[in-house]
């Protein structure tokens, strides 16, 4: 009996230890699948659509899209979204609606809510392809914050083993190429929202696939982009006579000028007020809290990303005020 006390504490810390190792596994298990549902496009095109605002833990990375075209040799894929798990998603979804192998992916552009799935269809042995001007941004110290924010604040969905999927193949300029039958086109359209992006025209089914050179019912995400180069680029989307455009954030249309407006009066009035702030001679903060901000505060994703926009056409028009 003098041994029934002892036994009681070794017995309550076996089960504390064993909770605690528990907890440990459960913080380290597989994130929970997740079902993705298409919009269908035509009888060869789907999109999957993400929701408006920014990546969160809430939506779980999934505020961008993705689309694919099915040709009778195999399926182009246009972007993987923003994780693993949205990767893998995607994957399930395209083998809902087409036997057809998985053949390629072209990525719009290397941040990270595009093409954070990739490793999902180069386990499905799909090539991909990336603009050239996008090589030399996997190893930045830039593209390793970036990575280390979305471990943070999108775990598990992105953990310590996801994976930086380099291009197969780097495009340099426009490229045409056909496949099954379906004829494809793409074209570069930077330096603009990055330096590398590129659209994807889908001839037969006359579907332009336009990344983020242009936002559909949100603020657009500027950092680091090139104003300039980006409004001049834009005016490649009008050229094409397409039955769907598929922006890289907000609902697909077949009149995609109402986006194309929004966007291209956005970045317009980011360079205007702080073209005007740099000519002033003002300090960011300065210029920033002098502006009108009314007509865009109430759109999705504002909060999360107008001051860092400013800021990016704050350098810009800085640096084109200093050559003057």
């Amino acid at each position: 009996m003098k041994y029934t006390a002892p036994l009681r504490q070794f017995t309550r810390w076996s089960w504390a230890i064993a909770l605690l190792l528990m907890g440990l596994a459960s913080a380290h298990a597989a994130p929970p699948a997740m079902t993705i549902e298409l919009k269908k496009l035509s009888e060869q095109v789907y999109v999957a659509v993400g929701e408006a605002g920014p990546a969160s833990s809430a939506n779980r990375g999934f505020n961008s899209n993705a689309g694919f075209v099915i040709t009778k040799a195999g399926v182009v894929v246009f972007d993987t979204l923003g994780t693993p798990v949205l990767g893998e998603a995607l994957v399930r979804a395209i083998k809902t609606v087409t036997d057809q192998p998985i053949k390629l992916v072209i990525v719009s552009h290397y941040h990270a809510d595009h093409f954070y799935g990739l490793q999902a269809f180069k386990d499905q042995g799909a090539e991909i392809w990336a603009d050239v001007k996008a090589r030399h941004e996997l190893g930045t110290d830039l593209f390793k914050q970036r990575l280390q924010q979305r471990q943070r604040d999108l775990f598990p969905d992105v953990d310590e083993n996801q994976k930086i999927v380099p291009a197969d193949r780097w495009l340099n300029g426009d490229t045409h190429f056909e496949m099954g039958g379906t004829h494809f086109k793409i074209i570069y359209a930077g330096p603009a929202h990055t330096a590398e992006d590129i659209l994807l025209w889908a001839q037969e089914p006359r579907v332009l696939f336009a990344g983020d050179l242009f936002f559909q019912g949100r603020v657009p995400y500027v950092v680091g982009a090139n104003l300039r180069g980006w409004l001049a680029s834009m005016d490649k989307m009008t050229t094409l006579d397409a039955a769907w455009v598929v922006p890289g954030h907000g609902q697909p249309s077949k009149d995609p000028m109402p986006g194309i407006t929004m966007t291209r009066d956005y970045l317009q009035f980011l360079m205007a007020q702080m073209g005007r702030g740099a000519d002033d001679m003002l300090s960011f903060d300065e210029a920033y809290d002098r502006v009108d901000w009314g007509r865009w505060k109430s759109m999705p994703a504002f909060d999360a990303a107008n001051r860092l926009n400013a800021y990016t056409a704050y350098l810009e028009m800085q640096q084109e005020t200093l050559k003057k």
